[in-house]
């Protein structure tokens, strides 16, 4: 792990895996450490990811104020560790959360980005919906074995007022959110719990109220390309919910991985790989715009 100093003195980890050009990674939860990304199944062989632990998570410091918990306050991390690794443009790629995260960072430093990359993203943070037809890729699913006990636990998860009230509730709902429920899905949803910061998770949206008419408009001057990757079978966000995002962007690519689930590189390692990296590779290296298709 290797470290840098925040805007507040706050001291930050991260971890550099793999070969390539750079690629930011931010990781979601919230408030889950990077360690759950892995290496983003194949992908590092092709790019050298940088996975910062969110302050308060991993191996990164816990401030004495939670308010810079705070998803918008975060956007300081971010462009911290863009200074602290000398890079003038970079490739950004948010997960889940960190994708809510990501979009914010593109809508103050627009000019910091060579390509924007969000995979299965909460929509939270731009005040979209994320959960469009839902219950539709939910019943989808109904011959699995798990799926009636699965289902009572997304109702107690969906109507839980904090993180620590949905806790008890999220293994058994787990099986929702991959899109094989098999032996490696279990071992990564069974770590979830110690890679969480619940504090953290707490304060991610806590008095966050995201300014949408501000953020389409930075939005919709966004210079750089836009990946959307959505999961055929992930509950949140739908692949509904990834397509209503697109009219955000200008420039806009739209990938839903057949089979895929809220972490698609565990699903089809390869698919998700050559998807993100044939985004990339029309991007990084001139900065030209990919062609979007929506």
């Amino acid at each position: 792990m290797e470290t840098f100093t925040s805007y507040d003195g706050t001291e930050l980890a991260f971890r550099t895996v793999g070969d390539g050009p750079p690629l930011l990674v931010l990781p979601g939860g919230p408030g889950r450490a990077a360690a759950y990304l892995g290496d983003l199944g194949d992908l590092a062989a092709t790019r050298t990811l940088i996975l910062p632990d969110t302050r308060g998570t991993g191996a990164s410091a816990t401030p004495a104020d939670p308010g810079t918990f705070r998803v918008d306050r975060l956007v300081d991390d971010v462009e911290a560790l863009r200074r602290h690794l000398g890079l003038e443009r970079v490739d950004l790629l948010g997960h889940s959360a960190g994708g809510g995260l990501a979009l914010l960072y593109a809508a103050e430093h627009p000019d910091r980005l060579t390509g924007l990359v969000l995979v299965t993203p909460s929509l939270t943070a731009v005040g979209a919906a994320s959960d469009l037809g839902a219950e539709q890729v939910i019943a989808a699913r109904a011959a699995e074995p798990w799926h009636a006990e699965a289902v009572a636990a997304y109702r107690k998860v969906k109507s839980a007022r904090t993180f620590a009230e949905a806790a008890p509730h999220r293994m058994a709902f787990e099986p929702l959110m991959y899109g094989r429920w098999d032996d490696a899905a279990r071992a990564h949803a069974a770590a979830d719990p110690a890679q969480r910061s619940l504090a953290v998770s707490e304060h991610y949206y806590a008095g966050y109220t995201p300014d949408t008419e501000r953020l389409r408009r930075q939005l919709g001057a966004l210079p750089c390309p836009v990946l959307l990757l959505a999961g055929e079978l992930d509950p949140w966000p739908t692949p509904a919910a990834v397509a209503a995002a697109a009219p955000l962007f200008p420039d806009v690519t739209i990938a839903v991985q057949p089979g895929g689930g809220h972490y698609p590189w565990l699903d089809d390692p390869a698919a998700f790989a050559a998807t993100v990296e044939g985004f990339l590779r029309r991007t990084a290296t001139t900065g030209a715009p990919a062609q979007g298709s929506r």
